[in-house]
């Protein structure tokens, strides 16, 4: 899985995105673009195995076995270049 987070101008301000949900405003594209480094970083972080319940799309729950090594590939794109 790949994740791409997405700095741009937002409410005022600059703001990164995944998908189609916001961060927080920051007051500069600067503050913004380190945030979504960080957060970027963090979903590199490693934990322990764990087993998971989820409601799926089609309205049946579901439970899985998730390796706390399985980390999906992060980027962040500069959208305001």
């Amino acid at each position: 899985m790949k994740l791409t987070y997405h700095v741009d101008a937002h409410d005022g301000g600059w703001a990164y995105k995944l998908g189609d949900v916001w961060s927080e405003t920051f007051p500069t594209h600067e503050e913004a673009l380190s945030a979504a480094v960080s957060a970027a970083k963090r979903q590199q972080i490693g934990g322990e195995d764990a087993q998971i319940s989820y409601e799926s799309a089609d309205g049946m729950w579901r439970e899985e076995s998730i390796k706390g090594s399985d980390r999906p590939e992060v980027d962040v794109e500069d959208d305001a270049d």
